[in-house]
C-alpha cells in the first residue's frame, strides 16, 4: 500500500491557510522564522519565491516573483508593492513601489509609494522619495532622491548608470560619499520639480543636483549641478601625482555629509511625527503603521551609516566628529491637518494647504540645519 503524498511544508501550509495565493505552492520557500500573521491574505507568491527573516511583511495586494525567483529576507512591502524577481534584504516597498526584474537590493534602502525600478538595478543604503523612477541596469547605492508630483511629473534616472560611492584616498579608500539629488525639505510635499540624470553616465559622490535640473546622458557628473539647469560637464585630461587633495576637500566632504545626514535626520521626525501620527489614527492603525515603522527603523539605519562613514573619514585626517544629538526636535506644527484630509499619505500631502506647507518646510528646514550646525566643521 502506497503512502499518501506529503502535504507542503509548515511555513507554506501556514500561508495557504491565510489565504495567500500561491499559483505553485510546491515552488515556493518559507523558512521557519516567518511570521504567517505578516503577511497579507492577499498577497500573491509566484513558484520560485522565497520568503524568511521574522521582519517579513507582505501587504495586501503585494507580490513577489512575477518575473522569476524572488528571494525576500526581512523585507517589507507594503499594500501593492512588488517585486519582480532578484533578491532583496532589509529593505522596505511602500505602497505601489516596484522592483523590476533581477533586482539586487539590500539593507537601508527605502523606496516610497510609488517609485520604480526598472531590471536590473542595484541599491543600497539608498532612498528613493515618492515616484521616482530608475531606469535599467543602474547601480545606485548611498543616495537620496526627491523630486516631481505623481507617475506622470517625476524624477528618473536613465539606463546604465552609477553612483560612485568610493574613493581611493586614505589607508583603505573612504565611502564618505553620499549625495543627494533632491532633498527631503521640499521633497516630502511632492511640489518640486522633477529631476533628470541622463543614462550611459554617472554621479561621484559627495555631489548634489537640485530641483528642475538635467544633466545630460553620457556623462560622469563630478561638480553639482545647481537647480534649473542642463549640464554637460567636461571631464580634462589629468596626470598628476596620485596624492590626495589637502584640507580644502576634507572641509567639502564634511560639510556634503552633514547637510546629507542633516536631510536624514529631518525625514526621520517626518515618519515620526507626520507618517506615524497619522497613520495610527486610522480603522487599520497596527496593519498600516508597520511598513512605516520598518521605514522609519531604515532611516536610522542610514543615518549610522553616513555617521559611521563620515567619521572613520575624519578620524583618519586628524578631524573630530561632533555627535548627532538625540536631544527632541521641535514638535511638528501642521497640527489639525494631521488629523484631516484624506487617509492616503499622497492625497493627503497633495491637500495640504499652501500656509501648512511653508510651515512644514520651516520646521524641517530647523531639523536639517540644526544638524548641520551641530555637527559641521
Amino acid at each position: 500500500m502506497s503512502a499518501a503524498p506529503a502535504g507542503p511544508p509548515a511555513g507554506v501550509r501556514a500561508l495557504l491557510e491565510r489565504g495567500v495565493h500561491m499559483p505553485d505552492p510546491a515552488q515556493v520557500y518559507v523558512a521557519a522564522d516567518v511570521d504567517p500573521a505578516r503577511i497579507a491574505p492577499s498577497a500573491v507568491l509566484f513558484p520560485g519565491t522565497r520568503l524568511a527573516g521574522p521582519r517579513t511583511f507582505l501587504g495586501a495586494g503585494s507580490s513577489a516573483g512575477a518575473e522569476g525567483p524572488a528571494v525576500l529576507v526581512d523585507a517589507v512591502l507594503d499594500a501593492g508593492a512588488a517585486v519582480a524577481s532578484g533578491y532583496v534584504r532589509g529593505a522596505v516597498l511602500l505602497r505601489g513601489a516596484c522592483l523590476g526584474a533581477n533586482a539586487h537590493v539590500r539593507e537601508g534602502t527605502l523606496l516610497e509609494e510609488e517609485a520604480s525600478t526598472a531590471h536590473c538595478v542595484g541599491l543600497k543604503q539608498t532612498i528613493l522619495l515618492s515616484f521616482v523612477t530608475l531606469g535599467s541596469l543602474i547601480n545606485f547605492c548611498d543616495v537620496l532622491m526627491a523630486g516631481g508630483t505623481s507617475r506622470q511629473d517625476h524624477s528618473e534616472v536613465g539606463s546604465g548608470y552609477i553612483h560612485f560611492n568610493f574613493t581611493p584616498w586614505g589607508r583603505r579608500g573612504d565611502k564618505a560619499t553620499a549625495s543627494l539629488v533632491g532633498d527631503v525639505v521640499d521633497g516630502v510635499f511632492l511640489r518640486s520639480k522633477r529631476i533628470f540624470l541622463g543614462g550611459s553616465g554617472g554621479l561621484i559622490g559627495p555631489t548634489s543636483a537640485g530641483y528642475g535640473s538635467i544633466a545630460a546622458a553620457g556623462q560622469v557628473v563630478r561638480r553639482d549641478v545647481p537647480p534649473e539647469r542642463l549640464v554637460l560637464q567636461a571631464t580634462k585630461p589629468l596626470d598628476v601625482p596620485a596624492a590626495e587633495p589637502g584640507d580644502q576637500r576634507v572641509e567639502r566632504v564634511w560639510r556634503r555629509n552633514v547637510r546629507f545626514i542633516g536631510q536624514l535626520a529631518a525625514l526621520r521626525e517626518w515618519y515620526r511625527q507626520v507618517r506615524l501620527a497619522r497613520a495610527a489614527l486610522g480603522a487599520a492603525a497596527e496593519p498600516a503603521c508597520i511598513p512605516l515603522r520598518e521605514g522609519l527603523d531604515v532611516i536610522d539605519s542610514c543615518l549610522r551609516e553616513r555617521v559611521a562613514r563620515l567619521e572613520a573619514f575624519l578620524t583618519e585626517r586628524g578631524r573630530t566628529l561632533p555627535p548627532l544629538g538625540t536631544g527632541a526636535h521641535d514638535p511638528c506644527p501642521l497640527g489639525a491637518a494631521l488629523a484631516a484630509g484624506a487617509a492616503e499619505h499622497v492625497e493627503w500631502v497633495r491637500s495640504l494647504a499652501p500656509a501648512d506647507v511653508a510651515a512644514g518646510r520651516i520646521w524641517l528646514q530647523g531639523i536639517a540645519s540644526r544638524v548641520e550646525r551641530e555637527m559641521g566643521p
